[in-house]
């Protein structure tokens, strides 16, 4: 059998051909009861299910727990069924981790905390970076990045210190997004 790798974790990949819709709902409510083991209620959760799940459109999950907003996001796989798939086995493996005591609850937060502007902050990431608002290409965004980051790194008669970090937070909020 076919397996994936995301995020450090291996599992099953799944090809799902039929029912999609009724696969992402059963998707999002194992992410729920992932997040409930570590004491995060289904109120403080937001998972919204397509109106096309057998398209290919990202799927992603964000929740809130001791004042943090968390997302999780993933765009690899054929659809949005398959793409709640890969979230819900992110998320389970990373909430076992916790459950079982060897991860730090901090270090849980620290892997999936963003910032409430984090909608502004992509937008202007992807402006500094010179490309389209809604570009989804990962490729792209690499060139564009590596581009940037030797025209100004501070080595270089041309550097700009501050210039390279931005470009660099840019890419890291950019990457995070879509990897």
């Amino acid at each position: 059998m076919a397996t994936i790798k995301v995020k450090g974790y291996e599992f099953p990949a799944v090809l799902i051909k039929d029912s999609f819709g009724r696969r992402a709902v059963q998707y999002k409510n194992a992410i729920i009861q992932s997040l409930k083991k570590i004491g995060i209620l289904e109120r403080h959760t937001d998972i919204v299910i397509e109106n096309a799940p057998f398209k290919k459109i990202a799927a992603s999950a964000t929740w809130y727990h001791d004042g943090h907003r968390m997302f999780y996001q993933y765009d690899g796989a054929n659809n949005y069924a398959e793409n709640m798939y890969i979230v819900s086995k992110v998320i389970e493996f990373e909430v076992n981790q916790v459950a079982h005591g060897t991860k730090h609850m901090q270090d849980f937060i620290n892997a999936f905390a963003e910032e409430d502007d984090v909608d502004e902050q992509r937008k202007a990431a992807r402006e500094l970076l010179g490309v389209d608002h809604d570009t989804k290409d990962m490729d792209l965004i690499n060139k564009k990045y590596k581009d940037l980051a030797r025209a100004h790194h501070p080595d270089t008669p041309t550097g700009d210190a501050e210039k390279f970090k931005a470009v660099n937070k840019a890419h890291k909020i950019l990457k995070r997004e879509l990897e």
